[in-house]
């Protein structure tokens, strides 16, 4: 019955069209804004900086499924935004329809997760609020794994790892005032999901761009 009420408060359409609408805005922001400074062309090109937005959208849903739904249409909608931008632009190349596959296919993949662990840790009942919190820093985490140890690119890596341990000291904090008893676990599962993003991106992900 409650979730019931909270879909029919969110107006699914338009939940919908607000979550694709600003997930193109935020991938044609991320094109236009490339060059602009070394840290913001890091930025921008970030797995996380776009995903991150999902957990965000998450939590602002009143219905999970709402909610999941909404997570996996902005990450399509980010990447139709960039290429969208970027053939405007004049610089999709041969290969962008392939690496824009890829991408939509790693959204459609981390979106809902982000989207739930949003949902889960404003609106869920017990631990497992916590275990959703480490989902989400954990891909800022991980991003600063790849940009140092894959890419060597340290000082990016810095302001990565510093962000997403602010991210995780703050929601952990949060838990705890709320009465999430386990709220601990989001402290200590935020850097082993971490590694485990890194691996995947560096392993997974980048294996499939550098097939197309």
């Amino acid at each position: 019955m409650a979730t019931t009420t909270a879909s029919r408060r969110d107006a699914p359409a338009a939940v919908l069209a607000a979550t694709v609408g600003f997930g193109l805005l935020l991938g044609w922001a991320t094109y236009d804004l490339h060059g602009s400074s070394p840290l913001l062309e890091r930025a921008t090109n970030s797995v996380s900086t776009w995903i991150i937005w999902t957990a965000v959208a998450g939590a602002l849903i009143h219905a999970r499924q709402l909610a999941l739904w909404g997570g996996a249409l902005m990450m399509l909608a980010t990447c139709g935004g960039y290429y969208g931008a970027s053939a405007l632009g004049d610089t999709f190349g041969a290969g962008g329809l392939g690496t824009a596959a890829v991408w939509s296919v790693a959204g459609v993949a981390g979106g809902p997760l982000l989207a739930w662990a949003g949902w889960t840790v404003r609106r869920g009942q017990g631990d497992v609020r916590a275990v959703a919190g480490a989902a989400i820093p954990m891909v800022v985490l991980g991003e600063a794994l790849w940009l140092g140890l894959a890419l060597h690119y340290w000082g990016e890596a810095a302001v990565f790892l510093t962000v997403g341990a602010l991210i995780t000291v703050v929601l952990t904090v949060c838990l705890a005032r709320s009465g999430v008893r386990r709220h601990w676990l989001c402290a200590v599962l935020a850097p082993v999901g971490g590694l485990a993003f890194y691996l995947a991106e560096d392993g997974i992900l980048n294996g499939l761009l550098g097939s197309v």
